[in-house]
């Protein structure tokens, strides 16, 4: 337990923002599950929804990469291997 103040304030600074962070975590993982389901659906090919999910998950995790939630080149792997998957589907 801390005795100073701002260690007290930090304390809560972190907590906030680590309950953020999983939040932001949490939803580039379910944009990432729906683009992947998108993708694996065989039986009806819809190229248009895959490309929105994709421009969706690029869009977030450019965002989180620069707020630094998720370090940049983890977002560019990221990005590179969903869009080499989509790219691939549609064709």
């Amino acid at each position: 337990m801390a005795n100073i103040k701002s260690q007290e304030k930090r304390n809560r600074q972190n907590e906030k923002n680590r309950i953020k962070n999983s939040q932001v975590k949490s939803s580039l993982r379910t944009i990432n599950k729906q683009v992947l389901k998108t993708i694996e659906s065989k039986e009806d090919k819809k190229p248009d929804v895959a490309k929105e999910l994709l421009k969706k998950f690029i869009k977030k995790i450019d965002t989180a990469s620069r707020k630094r939630i998720i370090h940049k080149n983890a977002a560019a792997r990221k990005k590179s291997r969903l869009t080499k998957q989509v790219n691939a589907y549609i064709k």
